[in-house]
């Protein structure tokens, strides 16, 4: 397959290396990468030779040309701040290329529905990184899941705690305009993985949400699924403490441990490759996730009644700056 050329916008951010070397390690091009901020020295591992701008003016007049020459830009790969994304998303396939876009793929439902207008307006199209469905382990849980007893419903519980120091909250992640707020910023994928695996959601119930945790019930087709999802290193088990560890994850499916620890470094330049061998995750793909995470977002909690995960206990923690968001 012959090399094709790609521009990167948020080429300075956390999730920017994963598609660097995605794009590296598929065998094409980074022609020009974009981002407000300077420090994007990790280009030079890959891609010294990778244009570079801090300012769209320059980086849309440099994209419009290269379109005009006879070595396009074929993807835009977007790594941006959640709530530009549907901008840029736009931008991409208005420029005249197909779009790859880092999760969430928007904050709200009906943008997927003006993404996919454009989308047959323009004749290009939008994939999105939905990275979990192609761990080799979650394969397999969906195959025994589809092979299992159709009128079964499997108890699960979802735990994740990615520590975050006190710069998360002063940042556009902790913005829950910007950022989508807990559910959205560290869970979309675990949301994804599960309704793709145990099928639709029946049931979204929400019973903690605060600055720093989320906590609930989701009914699927074939599951109960119980959640707590938190970026306060005070949430973490003793365990991982002890061991030394600032993230824990973990799912039990019927009251066993469902281990997918490993194999994560390599997910995006497999998503990578399936998109150019055309068997990518389209934008409408995206729109379960979506769903649910907008209604966690907009949803009144309960307090603990009902089915609750045992973490949703832990008392609420003040905010480091001293203001008061929780709900």
């Amino acid at each position: 397959m012959p090399s094709k050329n790609f521009a990167l916008i948020g080429a300075a951010g956390y999730i920017a290396p994963r598609h660097i070397n995605a794009i590296a390690e598929t065998g094409n091009q980074l022609v020009v990468a974009y981002d407000k901020f300077d420090s994007v020295g990790r280009l030079d591992s890959s891609f010294p030779d990778c244009f570079f701008f801090t300012e769209h003016e320059r980086f849309d007049r440099f994209c419009s040309r290269q379109m005009q020459t006879e070595s396009p830009l074929h993807y835009l790969s977007i790594c941006t701040p959640n709530y530009t994304h549907d901008a840029f998303i736009r931008y991409g396939l208005r420029l005249g290329t197909d779009v790859i876009c880092e999760k969430p793929l928007v904050l709200n439902p009906y943008n997927i529905d003006n993404l996919l207008d454009i989308e047959r307006a323009t004749g290009h199209k939008a994939y999105t990184i939905l990275q979990l469905r192609l761990h080799d382990s979650i394969v397999a849980l969906k195959k025994k899941i589809d092979a299992g007893p159709k009128d079964k419903k499997y108890d699960v519980n979802l735990t994740y705690i990615t520590s975050r120091g006190k710069w998360y909250y002063a940042s556009w992640k902790g913005d829950e305009h910007k950022s989508g707020g807990i559910a959205t910023n560290i869970g979309v994928h675990f949301y994804d993985m599960l309704q793709w695996v145990f099928g639709a959601v029946q049931q979204n119930v929400v019973h903690v949400m605060s600055f720093d945790r989320v906590a609930g019930f989701l009914e699927l087709e074939r599951a109960r699924v119980r959640y707590f999802l938190s970026i306060n290193a005070d949430c973490l088990p003793a365990d991982a403490v002890r061991g030394e560890k600032r993230t824990y994850r973990t799912i039990n499916i019927d009251g066993e441990e469902f281990e997918f620890s490993n194999g994560f470094t390599e997910l995006h330049t497999k998503s990578y490759q399936n998109i150019l061998d055309g068997k990518g995750f389209r934008i409408s793909e995206a729109r379960a996730c979506i769903q649910i995470v907008s209604d966690i977002r907009n949803a009144t909690p309960i307090g603990l009644h009902g089915d609750y995960h045992p973490l949703a206990r832990l008392p609420l923690a003040p905010h480091p700056f001293g203001w008061d968001v929780c709900r």
